[in-house]
């Protein structure tokens, strides 16, 4: 029989990826009590959503089907590689921005 070892703020590092309504809403859901664990994810997939829809902004102004192809894959890849740590309950960073986005969310506690 294998023993749930889950940590607290799982479900709302888990719903902070879901949309960036769902990193909104893990920001209140987080306010009391602060889990250390879900701060990271949700400065985490916050930054993936901003940084989405930023270029997908600039991608609309001046359109270039492959750049929109280069920017779905790489938000899939993080997302995906994020949401994973979330549901394995590892504070894995996610590469390249993951420094940054923790350096410049830090308004998320």
């Amino acid at each position: 029989m294998e023993k749930s070892t889950d940590v607290p703020g799982k479900n709302i590092a888990v719903i902070a990826y879901l949309t960036i309504i769902g990193a909104i809403i893990a920001l209140f859901m987080n306010n009391e009590p602060k889990h250390t664990f879900a701060r990271v994810h949700t400065r985490q997939a916050f930054g993936l959503h901003l940084m989405f829809h930023g270029f997908a902004i600039f991608s609309s102004v001046w359109f270039n089907q492959y750049a929109l192809y280069g920017l779905y894959l790489c938000y899939i890849v993080l997302w995906v590689y994020g949401f994973i740590g979330a549901l394995s309950n590892k504070e894995q960073i996610v590469p390249i921005v993951g420094p940054y986005f923790q350096k410049w969310f830090t308004f998320i506690q």
